[in-house]
């Protein structure tokens, strides 16, 4: 009988930590992130823009910093307020929030682009952020009159 009780205890204490475990991060102390949305219109040019959904469930805020790809000389991040287009060097990514990169709004710009991508490849990128590690995407070139129906 004792030994039953015994196991019953240890059981219940096994299932109140799997309880607080959740995914590994009890306080919801760190950023937890996710891509989503990303495209980039075939470019006309030697530069292109990026678009995409950066998704952050945990509870602590981040910043995307810095974007590197090898189809580019450069990659910037830009801010777009009104008719004013700005290079920063980040971007917050709220705590459960989003950040969003779409026309018209803020986006990356591909500068000094090796070749020109065409519509049905994709463009390999590498996102930094201050404080989560690295985040590789496959963005899928799209039309150069893409307009995404989701709205990120």
């Amino acid at each position: 009988m004792r030994h039953l009780a015994v196991s019953a205890a240890v059981a219940a204490g096994a299932l109140a930590l799997t309880a607080c475990g959740g995914s590994g991060d009890p306080g919801g102390t760190k950023a937890d992130l996710s891509v989503s949305s990303s495209y980039i219109p075939q470019p006309v040019s030697d530069m292109a823009a990026g678009f995409l959904t950066i998704v952050n469930k945990g509870g602590a805020k981040d910043a995307l910093t810095s974007v590197t790809s090898d189809a580019a000389g450069s990659v910037t991040l830009h801010r777009t307020a009104g008719q004013s287009m700005r290079q920063v060097t980040s971007l917050d990514v709220p705590a459960h929030g989003r950040l969003v990169l779409e026309t018209g709004g803020n986006h990356l710009m591909f500068e000094k682009l090796k070749r020109k991508p065409k519509q049905g490849e994709k463009v390999t990128v590498e996102l930094h952020f201050a404080d989560s590690g690295p985040i590789k995407v496959e963005m899928p070139v799209k039309p150069a009159t893409y307009q995404p129906m989701n709205g990120h």
